[in-house]
This record gives C-alpha cells, sequence and structure tokens, in this order.
C-alpha cells in the first residue's frame, strides 16, 4: 500500500473528460491495490489565462513541486490562436516544462492487433511495432533566442544544446533500451546542422558506457521514411526537441490515432504525464473523446511510482477495451461508445479482478 499526491491540471478542451477517466481508472487501481492518491486541481493554459490573466499560476507551480507527480489533460483553444498575442494557452505547457526540468520526454508508439485496420498502414508493415521515442524537451529550437527586425523582413529562431543537456536524455534512452531490445537509434541532421554533430559526438562517448546495446543513427528525413516503410526495425529512439515532435505526432499513423499515445516528461526531480494529442475544442463538453491516451498516460505514471504490476494491468485493461470493441467514436463510427463508458469500462475491468 502506498499513499501519492498527485497535481492533476485538466486544461482546455477535452482535457477534463479525459482526464475524468482517468482518476475513475486511478481509483480502481486503488481499489485493487490499497493504494491511497490525494488530487489536487490546478489551473493550467487558456482556463488559467481566463481565471488569473496568466497561462501558469504560481499556485500550479507550487502545487507540482509538493506532489509525486502531475497528470495533464490538453492545453489549447481557437480564441488564442493567433501566434502574436502576447499570452497563449501553450506558454503554459513550455513555461511548466522548463519550471520544473523536464528535460527527457518519453512517448510508447504501439500498434494494437485490434486497431491494426485504423492505420492507412498496411497491416503486414505494423503489426507488432512497438518502440519508445526519447525527445529532449526543454532545449533547442523551441527555447533558443528568436526574434524578427524592426521592419518585419527579418526573423530568426536559435537552436542551442550545452553537451551536459545532450548527454543525460541519451543516457535515459540507453538505460531504456537494456530493459527492452538493446537498440537505440539516433535522428539527428549531422550532414548540416552543428548542434546535430555535437549530439552524434555526445552519442558515440555515452554508447561506450553500453558496449551490449547496439547503435543506430539516421537523419530526420530518412527517419521519417523508415517509420512509415519499416518501422519494426526501431526499438529506442533519441533526438532533440523539434525532430522529437515531428516523429512522436508521426507515430501517431501507426497506431491509428493520437488518441492512443501516451507520454512521460521526466527530470531529476519532478514528473508529468500526459496525452500526445491536442485540446480539440470541437468535440469539449460531447462525451465522444478517446480517453486511451490519458489513461496509458496515467499508467506511465504509475510504472514511475513503481507499481509495475498496478501499470501492466492498465493497460490490460485498456488492450481489452481495444479486442472487445468497445470503443469511442473515432475507432469505431457504426457503434463508438462515450468517453465516459469507455473510461467505466475499463475501471470494472480493474476492479472485477478478471485481468491476469
Amino acid at each position: 500500500m502506498a499513499t501519492k499526491n498527485i497535481t492533476v491540471l485538466s486544461g482546455d478542451g477535452i482535457g477534463p473528460e479525459v482526464m475524468a477517466q482517468a482518476i475513475h481508472v486511478l481509483d480502481a487501481v486503488c481499489d485493487r491495490y490499497g493504494h491511497v492518491f490525494n488530487y489536487d486541481y490546478q489551473l493550467i493554459g487558456g482556463v488559467a489565462i481566463e481565471e488569473t490573466e496568466v497561462p501558469l499560476p504560481e499556485a500550479t507551480v507550487q502545487s507540482c513541486k509538493s506532489s509525486d507527480a502531475v497528470l495533464l489533460g490538453a492545453i489549447g483553444h481557437p480564441k488564442y490562436s493567433d501566434p502574436t498575442m502576447k499570452v497563449r494557452p501553450e506558454q503554459g505547457l513550455l513555461a511548466i516544462r522548463k519550471e520544473l526540468g523536464l528535460y527527457c520526454n518519453v512517448r510508447p508508439v504501439t500498434a494494437y492487433d485490434g486497431l491494426l485496420d485504423m492505420s492507412p498502414l498496411k497491416n503486414e508493415r505494423i503489426k507488432d511495432v512497438d518502440f519508445v521515442i526519447y525527445r529532449e524537451l526543454i532545449g533547442g529550437i523551441y527555447f533558443g533566442e528568436s526574434g524578427r527586425s524592426d521592419d518585419n523582413t527579418y526573423a530568426y529562431d536559435k537552436c542551442e544544446y550545452h553537451d551536459h543537456e545532450i548527454e543525460r536524455i541519451v543516457r535515459q534512452a540507453f538505460d531504456a533500451a537494456i530493459k527492452r531490445r538493446n537498440k537505440v537509434t539516433l535522428v539527428d541532421k549531422a550532414n548540416v546542422l552543428e548542434t546535430s554533430r555535437l549530439w552524434r559526438e555526445i552519442f558515440d562517448r555515452v554508447s561506450e558506457d553500453y558496449p551490449n546495446v547496439e547503435k543506430d543513427y539516421l537523419y530526420i528525413d530518412n527517419a521519417c521514411m523508415q517509420m512509415i516503410l519499416n518501422p519494426r526495425r526501431f526499438d529506442v529512439v533519441v533526438t532533440s526537441n523539434i525532430f522529437g515532435d515531428i516523429l512522436s505526432d508521426e507515430g501517431s499513423v501507426i497506431a491509428g490515432s493520437l488518441g492512443l499515445l501516451p507520454s512521460a516528461s521526466i527530470g531529476e526531480q519532478y514528473a508529468l504525464f500526459e496525452p500526445v494529442h491536442g485540446s480539440w475544442p470541437e468535440g469539449a463538453g460531447q462525451d465522444i473523446a478517446n480517453p486511451f491516451a490519458m489513461v496509458l498516460s496515467a499508467a506511465l505514471m504509475l510504472q514511475y511510482f513503481g507499481m509495475l504490476e498496478e501499470a501492466k494491468s492498465v493497460r490490460e485493461a485498456v488492450n481489452e477495451c481495444i479486442l472487445s470493441g468497445y470503443l469511442t467514436p473515432d475507432l469505431n463510427s457504426s457503434n463508438g461508445k462515450s468517453c465516459s463508458e469507455v473510461g467505466k469500462y475499463i475501471s470494472e475491468l480493474l476492479t472485477s479482478n478478471t485481468l491476469v
């Protein structure tokens, strides 16, 4: 039995709806395994701007820093879509990553047998695909200096990386590979970019400490192609912030839906777990959002807590839900279930103790 304090950031759009199902599932885990999870609900993103005029209130930061982990639903709203606006929901997401030092973003990509037909790729190409992307999250071009000339005819974004920023996530990738299939692929653009050449140097240096792990290199353009042509070649992929952003969204094509991809963002002291999908404000309030990615993100949190059996049981419940065809309309257009119905079904699978 364990007691954990969790900061809950439901966020915008469908965030509150998928988060509610994740909480139901976590409560079912507590019932089954005797744990106690205490939830502290805080604001971030558009809802935070509405109530506090800032996308990341100080109260949210303090709650995150005093909790054992953070769950995040989704951030974003069309109301703030103009990139010239000084205050936008997405600033809250970038700020919390930086504030908590969440340098390591982990995004599993899994092809579920029950959903192979949902992918535009051929079944034989994606069957048994199971890899994970390690994306550096608080450096690179997204956090570098940027600006425009006074006459608005010139703009720039600076990409910067220190050696220690690269080394810490590369080591995370190699450590993960030891527990998987012993292969790490570095995705870069070392034929053009100086930052990529530094990534490759650090990658080679770190690899010397892992003699039993196969190392591999791909340029980002080739990596994008290989992810479609031969995704089974990948085990652990490690890459920079912007390349990881691109690759992980591309990975949703393999799974068949962004609604299936969870993620974990981990630092030296703190950890945050969120689905890869966006806030989909058009679907908010209709109880049709797919909760799988949020529930699987909660499973990653359980794994972070060292609750390996509990995490496995949640993943098995989701897989059973998929095999049973108990799916939201995005995955089952002819007989789709509501978001809350799917969450309830997963919770009942857990509390019934029917899972192995």
